[in-house]
């Protein structure tokens, strides 16, 4: 059979079944549904595996495709098998893309029910086995990289990544913690430090003792002791001023802190505020809008129910017209009836009496046809009396004259 009347076919059928609503488990599709595969025939020569699943994979994932190829020549002999991951797509792809055109010819695509794809042999071409083994997907050139132009597409493709909300939800509950826990800490320690007018006790970091100092000592100091003396009693004054300046930074630090909690606090109260604020307008925005939304749905309800009613009284008018109509019809086709009827009766009548005139008039014809005929044959029965009679007298003469000319001879002789 020819393939193009195979495609025609085809087609024939799928709307065939489209027009009569045959259902999945009826339709002769359902006959292939153990079979993946599907046969692909009439496409250009020179479209290759990537070609042929660019175009198919639009229905379905394409598994496996086998474009059956010369084993000489390595070139497309013009059909193949595909195979898709799921079955449907069978269906899809022969019901979608049998007759279509690609590149000016028209293709075939039909089910396959018994497949069996070839197992890699030594006989196959190399164009197969290359095609097997890197696949039918489009390269992309590797150029080596180089540290410059890395760091420069690296900064070019740097693209700053949202944190999920996940991380600040997080982080936003440790600094929660962390507020709660310098204000109990804040509790503590007021609850238990002395009056306001003395300052709070620093806690001062204690030197580690130094063994070869102790060792010196026990030696004996060298001469110049004195000058050894002065140099630690100078260094002591250096660590009190140090320890007096770092107290006061400490201080400084938590005035600091006090002052930035401070406003935290403030900052978050105005935030408490104004979110109930917002919270308090926003409540009002929305039942202000429902309030208009519920007017709103309403007046439709009611514009509704009037063109509704509106509507039924129409249909009601229109529906007592067309009776009226209807009845007007009625009685009018009653009436064309009875005048038909009245016409055909006296038509009948007209011809019943033309038809007894003409059969009035046939006899009387006969009649007269017969009463001529009669006269006719009567005539001409009379005249052949008359022939006859003459006939007849006339030999009865003719006897009597050859009588008398015997007895005239015989008279004669004697």
């Amino acid at each position: 059979m020819n393939p193009l009347t195979k495609v025609k076919l085809i087609n024939e059928l799928n709307e065939r079944e489209a027009h009569l609503g045959v259902k999945e488990s009826v339709s002769w599709h359902s006959e292939y549904r153990d079979s993946a595969w599907v046969f692909v025939g009439g496409f250009p020569y020179e479209l290759s595996e990537g070609d042929i699943i660019c175009v198919f994979s639009q229905y379905g994932e394409v598994v496996n495709i086998n474009l059956v190829r010369d084993k000489k020549t390595g070139k497309s002999k013009g059909f193949c098998f595909i195979c898709f991951e799921d079955q449907r797509s069978t269906v899809l792809v022969v019901d979608n893309l049998n007759g279509i055109k690609i590149k000016g010819r028209t293709i075939r695509v039909d089910h396959v029910k018994d497949y069996r794809p070839p197992k890699d042999g030594e006989d196959m071409d190399d164009i197969t086995k290359q095609l097997r083994e890197q696949g039918c997907a489009p390269k992309t050139q590797q150029h080596p990289p180089s540290s410059s132009s890395s760091s420069e597409e690296e900064e070019q493709y740097d693209i700053p990544v949202k944190k999920p909300k996940k991380d600040k939800k997080e982080k936003k509950k440790k600094k929660k913690d962390k507020k709660e826990k310098e204000r109990a800490g804040r509790v503590l320690h007021s609850s238990s430090s002395p009056p306001p007018l003395h300052p709070p006790d620093v806690r001062v970091k204690e030197e580690k003792e130094d063994a070869a100092y102790n060792k010196y000592h026990q030696r004996g100091a060298p001469p110049g002791g004195r000058g050894n003396e002065e140099r630690r009693r100078e260094g002591e004054g250096d660590r009190r001023r140090e320890t007096d300046r770092e107290r006061e930074g400490d201080r400084r630090m938590e005035r600091e802190t006090d002052r930035e909690r401070e406003g935290d606090r403030r900052m978050e109260t105005d935030r408490e505020r104004e979110g109930d604020r917002r919270k308090e307008t926003d409540r009002e925005r929305e039942g202000d809008r429902r309030k208009e939304t519920d007017r709103e749905r309403e007046g439709d309800r009611r514009k509704e129910t009037d063109r509704e009613r509106e509507g039924d009284r129409r249909m009601e008018r229109e529906t007592d017209r067309e009776r009226e109509g209807d009845r007007r019809m009625e009685t009018d086709r009653e009436r064309e009836g009875d005048r038909r009827k009245e016409t055909d009766r006296e038509r009948e009548g007209d011809r019943r009496k033309e038809t007894d005139r003409e059969r009035e008039g046939d006899r009387r014809k006969e009649t007269d046809r017969d009463f001529e005929r009669k006269r006719e044959f009567d005539h001409d029965r009379d005249d052949n009396r008359r022939e006859t009679e003459r006939r007849m007298e006339r030999e009865t003469e003719g006897d009597r004259r050859r009588n008398r000319d015997r007895e005239r001879d015989r008279r004669e002789r004697q």
